[in-house]
């Protein structure tokens, strides 16, 4: 790619991972996603369900497939996404945390959850661009992950997409399992409403401060890790970053597969 050109930071919310297979409205946006960037030469994600006590950066030369999920049909287990890994990228994110005063550690041996590996087959089905997988502290708050996310921030005019992905409105419990196309709930939409609007008002504050303003902060997340990626995503594009919603669509009734540039 033309090393001039910056790429976005990304949020993608991944939902459930029959995204991989199953034909949907999110599944479509990813499949035209990748062709409508600038080609990276390396991709880093901030995965929700690669969680730490404190930064974690995967490094395996060959990171494995990781089926971390059950219930789902068995061809969903055979799928492989075998991009290669980038140890020493790994290495200088591990470094630029740690300058940031985030230390971070490195895994040599960490695979691709679904979080990752899900969305970038729909996105890059070559998989021959480099992943690098990067944790969220879910005992850590969004204001840290901002912090995350700005140390990356300069990785944008290297070439490398940074992309955090977890889910918009993400609570299993209240999912209506037998009906995909259920209407969203009245909770999840005045959620994600107030959510969009701080997003394109830029207010990062209030956004750090989501689970004490936001309406039905703790039912639309009732953990955070799930939410996390996208202040991963919103520090990846720098301080002053604009955003562009990229999709939005909903399943099982309170689903939110919301999709964001920052840039």
């Amino acid at each position: 790619m033309d090393a001039s050109i910056r790429l976005p930071s990304l949020f993608l919310s991944h939902g459930s991972p029959m995204l991989a297979v199953q034909d949907s409205p999110a599944g479509r946006f990813l499949d035209g996603l990748g062709t409508s960037l600038p080609w990276p030469k390396a991709i880093v994600v901030a995965s929700a369900h690669f969680t730490t006590a404190q930064p974690m950066v995967g490094a395996a030369v060959r990171p494995d497939t990781v089926h971390d999920f059950g219930g789902f049909p068995p061809e969903l287990y055979e799928l492989r996404y075998p991009a290669p890994g980038a140890p020493d990228l790994a290495a200088s994110i591990a470094q630029r945390l740690a300058d940031a005063g985030l230390p971070a550690r490195v895994r040599e041996n960490h695979g691709l959850d679904h979080g990752v590996w899900v969305p970038l087959r729909r996105m890059y089905p070559q998989a021959d661009i480099p992943v690098v997988p990067l944790s969220v502290m879910p005992h850590g708050d969004a204001a840290q992950h901002v912090a995350l996310g700005r140390a990356l921030a300069p990785l944008r005019d290297e070439g490398v997409l940074v992309i955090g992905s977890g889910g918009f409105v993400h609570n299993l419990g209240e999912l209506d399992w037998r009906h995909a196309d259920a209407p969203l709930t009245p909770w999840a939409d005045e959620f994600a409403q107030w959510m969009r609007a701080k997003l394109e008002a830029r207010d990062v504050d209030a956004l750090i401060d989501w689970q004490s303003q936001a309406p039905h902060a703790r039912r639309a997340h009732p953990t955070v890790e799930h939410l996390m990626p996208l202040f991963v995503a919103l520090g990846a594009g720098g301080e002053d970053a604009g955003v562009r919603t990229l999709h939005r669509s909903h399943e099982f009734g309170s689903l939110a597969l919301d999709a964001f540039a920052f840039e």
